[in-house]
């Protein structure tokens, strides 16, 4: 394999010329706050300018994907990075939200072609959230928001 030149593509993480909406949820705010602090500085790191980033708030993970699939079929961003989190509790709420949730804004990403980062926490506990969100396991809207960078210049790079 050495010696065989093969062509590979793969996204650069350089956000100067994006434009990213980030659609957050309200609902477990101590949580989501974190994880939209990480997108945020993450998007600046990587050269995103804040007038090119927007900050969308819905009520719930359960409101993402309506607000992610009307961003994406307006075109009003390059690529979104959808926060929030859903925490396991005594009823099977938890499964018809997270299921949902996640569904809803893989098939939004699908039919418009747009990039979205999934950084909707999905967990037993409220200590695992915490973990998740900057904690002990990184910050999973950071990583989110990365993923979004990179798939974009990946996409531009793929048209």
């Amino acid at each position: 394999m050495d010696n065989i030149k093969i062509k590979t593509t793969e996204g650069e993480l350089n956000a100067r010329d994006m434009r990213i909406a980030i659609v957050v949820s309200r609902f477990n705010e101590f949580v989501v706050e974190s994880l939209l602090k990480g997108a945020v500085h993450c998007l600046r790191r990587h050269g995103a300018n804040d007038s090119a980033i927007e900050i969308i708030r819905v009520p719930g993970a359960h409101e993402l994907p309506l607000a992610v699939e009307k961003v994406a079929a307006a075109r009003r961003a390059d690529g979104i990075v959808a926060l929030g989190a859903v925490i396991r509790g005594a009823t099977p709420h938890f499964d018809f939200v997270a299921g949902e949730c996640m569904r809803g804004v893989a098939a939004s990403a699908k039919t418009h072609g747009i990039p979205v980062g999934m950084g909707v926490l999905t967990t037993d506990t409220i200590e695992q959230a915490i973990e998740r969100a900057g904690t002990k396991a990184g910050n999973k809207g950071e990583e989110a928001a990365l993923a979004v960078i990179e798939m974009i210049s990946l996409i531009r790079q793929l048209d």
